[in-house]
């Protein structure tokens, strides 16, 4: 693609990184293929292609973006399914990110747009704020009906019937390997996933000390700041994942670290890219180290290794949700799969596995109607399967299937947990009776999901 940027323009490094995946663009169309919103709206510029034409329209003006441009950036998942059918190598990714960054920088939103954008970010990515949202929003959830906006319908919808309690597995702490040492390693506690399914954490950190890992939950570390990167909110995203930064090399400057685990995939796709997202900044070198430890839990188990004798302990039909940030974001397509059928359960593979499920972090709650039909299409081709159950890798895809679907939606890792000695995943276990204590030192919570 032929740009237009004046040496002044160019000389930022930004609008210089913009040019370079502006120009990797040769018109193809092979985005157009795979990409869900324009699937469902059929319309140019609600394709990677169009979007990127009213990208370099907008950065080589150099003036405030307008309404229509707005709508179409704002219309994207970043679900990234361009990314994998691309073949000149587009970085769509960041390319979208500096569009949004832009956007946020420079244009003005209606009143009520800027305060609900700015509420989201101040109450997902902060658990205990969350948990208290979602107390209010389950209260007024009856209400929903008579609620003018659609989004905040959709708000009020997704909020669970039950919330469990926080787990004393997120506070910081060491659980000790069980057995020989052979990794070091942090886990990412993340944000929303504390508050919306604490058991996702405390499986994982079963299944890593029965595979012989210590699992750091450092201090300071929280949110990876995807939630606020993807509305563009540069100064929120930045702050966060510079928290993060510094708790993880602290760790690993002090005793050493093999690994950060991420188990919600939406937030290991921005963990990795934190060497990007900090080039030029006095944290850069410390970004690189982290990205470069990063691991999706299902990456670092498919290196350990399941234990001989992992086993499902009854035969399950599990219908696999790839989740958009695993599969596209990190390329993650196989190691999923490959641990669950090795636990001896039955894996199953819906039709048009590459679509995104309408979730995208806070997409569904700022364009609930495009989401909506794609949970329809999603829901639909996984039930299509008669599965026992539901597995993804990302909280995300787990609470927007789960809202459409009967079958039980769980964390992956759930799974390979109950396989090798771990309790049965609340969703599938009749009435969630209390656990008793479980290894890793932590007592699980009686009614954790």
């Amino acid at each position: 693609m032929q740009t237009r940027f004046t040496p002044e323009q160019l000389a930022d490094p930004r609008i210089a990184r913009a040019n370079r995946i502006l120009r990797s663009c040769v018109h193809c169309g092979f985005c157009t293929a795979t990409c869900p919103t324009y699937q469902v709206l059929g319309d140019e510029l609600d394709s990677p292609r169009g979007r990127i034409y009213l990208i370099k329209e907008m950065l080589e003006s150099g003036r405030d973006p307008d309404p229509r441009t707005v709508r179409h950036i704002d219309r994207c998942l970043s679900c990234l399914a361009c990314m994998t059918t691309c073949p000149s190598g587009v970085n769509y990714m960041h390319l979208v990110d500096e569009a949004r960054a832009y956007i946020e920088r420079r244009y003005r939103r209606p009143p009520f747009e800027r305060l609900l954008r700015w509420t989201l970010a101040w109450i997902l990515p902060h658990p205990g704020r969350f948990r208290l949202a979602l107390r209010a929003a389950r209260l007024a959830r009856p209400l929903a009906a008579l609620v003018p906006d659609a989004r905040l319908r959709a708000m009020l919808r997704m909020a669970p019937r039950r919330l469990p309690p926080p787990s004393p597995a997120d506070a910081p702490q060491v659980f000790a390997a069980q057995g020989a040492r052979r990794a070091r390693v942090a886990l990412m506690i993340g944000c929303a996933q504390r508050a919306l399914d604490p058991g996702i954490n405390e499986a994982t950190i079963r299944l890593l000390t029965r595979l012989g890992c210590d699992v750091v939950v450092p201090r300071g570390a929280g949110c990876c700041g995807a939630l606020a990167h993807h509305m563009g909110r540069e100064r929120d995203s930045h702050a966060a994942a510079a928290r993060n930064i510094r708790a993880f090399m602290a760790e690993a400057r002090g005793q050493g670290l093999d690994a950060v685990v991420v188990n919600a995939s939406g937030c290991g796709t921005t963990v990795k890219d934190y060497g990007a997202m900090f080039e030029g900044d006095p944290l850069a070198e410390d970004a690189a180290a982290v990205a470069a430890m990063a691991r999706d839990v299902t990456e670092l188990v498919a290196e350990l290794g399941l234990p001989e004798g992992a086993a499902a302990p009854r035969p399950l039909r599990v219908a696999y949700h790839a989740a958009c940030s695993l599969q596209h974001g990190q390329k993650i397509t196989r190691q999923p799969k490959a641990l669950l059928r090795q636990a001896g359960f039955e894996v199953l593979e819906p039709a048009d596995a590459h679509l995104c499920c309408g979730s995208a972090g806070t997409y569904n709650l700022l364009q609930p109607e495009i989401a909506e039909q794609l949970k329809a299409r999603k829901v639909a081709t996984l039930e299509a399967l008669s599965p026992d159950v539901i597995a993804a890798g990302n909280i995300g895809c787990m609470v927007q299937i789960g809202s459409g679907s009967r079958a039980p939606v769980v964390h992956t890792v759930e799974l390979l947990d109950w396989a090798t000695g771990g309790p049965e995943p609340r969703a599938l276990s009749a009435g969630g009776a209390a656990q008793a204590r479980q290894p890793g030192g932590f007592r699980m919570p009686a009614d954790a999901r």
